[in-house]
């Protein structure tokens, strides 16, 4: 017997009712996507988090009153469960580097491909961190601090190697067959990885290599 496919459940947070209305009648389309409310700035989509508990926000960035940013900011001190993945239109490497730091888990924009922001809120789901390639860009315009840059001279090849990609939204089991290792040492590896640059998941890693360059 094949086992149930979860839902995903996701609340849309955009101050325009059209953006809103049309990530609406896409994502119900999809099997395992349920959209299980709206808010339509930060503040409500805050108190919509926290009373509905979805497994995924998609936050719009510039919103009047309380933006995207500071709302990220608000989930994260409440220690909201919920991953955020950013839909905007907005591509300044000021807007960027904010969101990503505040805690989202992905950043892509409004021009998406449907099918692609589907696939996109699977793998934030999941717990990969998703960056459009336009993003990551920007990402890497920014000039790299030097202590991040000193703690990158600590990691082996190897756990460079397993670090592109694993910022690349690969698995354990995705990386070891692309370096043709066994999971428990990419488990190991990872480990160390995490370790060595002072963060606490995958996510602030994959985000910490793209920041400073560590990706193809």
């Amino acid at each position: 017997m094949a086992p149930e496919r979860t839902t995903v459940r996701v609340l849309l947070v955009d101050d325009h009712q059209v953006v809103r209305r049309g990530l609406r009648t896409f994502l119900e389309v999809q099997d395992d996507i349920e959209v299980v409310g709206e808010a339509s700035d930060g503040d409500e989509g805050v108190a919509r988090a926290e009373e509905l508990r979805p497994d995924i926000v998609l936050m719009d960035v510039r919103m009047p009153g309380t933006d995207g940013i500071e709302a990220l900011r608000k989930l994260r001190e409440l220690e909201n469960p919920a991953r955020v993945l950013v839909v905007t239109s907005f591509t300044e490497q000021r807007t960027v580097v904010p969101a990503l730091r505040a805690g989202a888990s992905g950043y892509v924009y409004k021009d998406v491909d449907p099918d692609a922001l589907a696939c996109a809120i699977r793998s934030v789901h999941a717990g990969h961190t998703v960056l459009q390639s336009e993003v990551a860009g920007a990402l890497l315009a920014q000039e790299g601090d030097r202590a991040g840059q000193g703690r990158a001279g600590v990691l082996t090849d190897r756990e460079r190697d397993v670090l592109g990609l694993l910022a690349d939204g690969r698995s354990n089991r995705e990386i070891a067959r692309a370096l043709v290792l066994s999971e428990k040492t990419v488990k190991t590896h990872v480990s160390n990885i995490l370790m060595k640059l002072d963060v606490s998941d995958r996510t602030q890693a994959a985000l910490w290599a793209v920041r400073h360059g560590l990706t193809a």
